[in-house]
């Protein structure tokens, strides 16, 4: 009788199962030093608990200094690999997700995902499972949750198909849907302190903001990365998992390394409240340079004093594009594009 876990496979799920995942974990100190160190982030609130404590995020001696959401986002993610993308072909997108509350050190993580959708590929060898995750903290409150779908692989080709289920998913977060956290309040804002002048009016629709900077990619740092948040996906440490022998960058790498660059023309999109959809468009390897552009989608205002929402299309790109393509005149994605991301960031008015 074996002990070992192989992975759920696509024939192992049906829609409504809910899965609870293992290993909650603990946010420390070292996941914000560690994090600093993998990508070129200079986020004030996050960098500095006295800025936190000037916008209402942290208390002033300190204590409650919350993380990056991506750090949540990553360790939560990281939670379901084992029972849903351990045999993954690839992470394909992200819809619905909300951030609910900063995360602070000393907070644990729990995942559970529940499956709401299965389609099985033409070629019979594979096939799409969506899941709806929620990771909460000690207390029980939910501090995130996304829906995603991933490609997984068959165990067995000749396996019968599901009833394709494909769920409806919305486009975009409502604004009026977004979660502020308690106490967020801009009016005060230092802009010397946060690096740029630019705030919510500054900003007009359409307008696209090339970041300039880039970063080659290293097989230490992305490992390191993965290994950080204990995603256990076979493709991205096991050379034999795919046919070109090479190992896949994890999708949130590259998310991170994008949002980092974004500080360059973004600086004061200082919290992401949603991220209302995302592709990995193509595949990421050790030694791509990633350059990163943006684009302004929409605005709004919120009831948070003094703090306005953008809605942002963040683009990572092997390889500096200076036009800021995103599509071919085919309407597929322009060579070159790895990340398509739409997201709602806050930042002063």
């Amino acid at each position: 009788m074996t002990k070992t876990n192989a992975g759920n496979f696509f024939e192992d799920f049906t829609v409504g199962q809910r899965i609870v995942h293992a290993t909650p974990r603990t946010v420390t100190e070292g996941d914000r030093a560690v994090y600093g160190s993998l990508y070129p982030t200079r986020f004030a609130v996050p960098s500095s608990a006295s800025f936190a404590a000037s916008v209402g995020l942290t208390e002033p001696d300190g204590t409650g200094h919350p993380v990056e959401e991506l750090i949540a986002f990553h360790i939560a993610f990281g939670k379901t690999v084992p029972d849903v993308s351990l045999n993954a072909v690839a992470n394909l997108g992200y819809a619905e997700c909300r951030f609910h509350q900063p995360v602070v050190p000393g907070d644990t993580l729990a995942t559970t995902s529940e499956v709401i959708g299965l389609k099985q590929n033409s070629n019979g060898k594979s096939g799409v499972v969506y899941v709806r995750s929620t990771a909460t903290n000690q207390r029980g409150e939910v501090a995130l949750e996304w829906a995603r779908w991933v490609m997984v692989h068959k165990r067995d080709a000749d396996a019968a198909a599901p009833e394709a289920v494909v769920p409806d998913l919305a486009a975009v977060v409502d604004p009026s849907d977004l979660v502020l956290p308690a106490g967020l309040d801009f009016t005060a804002y230092d802009f010397a302190a946060a690096g740029e002048a630019h705030r919510f009016d500054d900003y007009e629709v359409g307008e696209k903001i090339d970041h300039v900077d880039g970063v080659t990619l290293t097989a230490s740092e992305h490992q390191q990365a993965t290994r950080l948040w204990q995603n256990t996906a076979k493709v991205h440490f096991n050379v034999e998992a795919r046919p070109d022998g090479r190992n896949l960058v994890y999708g949130g790498h590259i998310i991170s390394m994008a949002r980092a660059l974004s500080f360059n023309g973004l600086a004061n999109a200082q919290l992401v409240a949603a991220i209302n959809a995302g592709a990995h468009t193509a595949p990421a390897f050790a030694g791509d340079t990633v350059y990163a552009w943006s684009e302004v989608l929409d605005k709004a205002e919120t009831a948070a004093p003094g703090v306005g929402a953008l809605r942002l299309r963040l683009v990572a790109t092997k390889g500096r594009d200076a036009s800021m393509t995103l599509r071919g005149d085919d309407g597929k994605y322009a060579p070159g594009v790895l990340l398509d991301l739409d997201y709602w960031a806050l930042i002063p008015r």
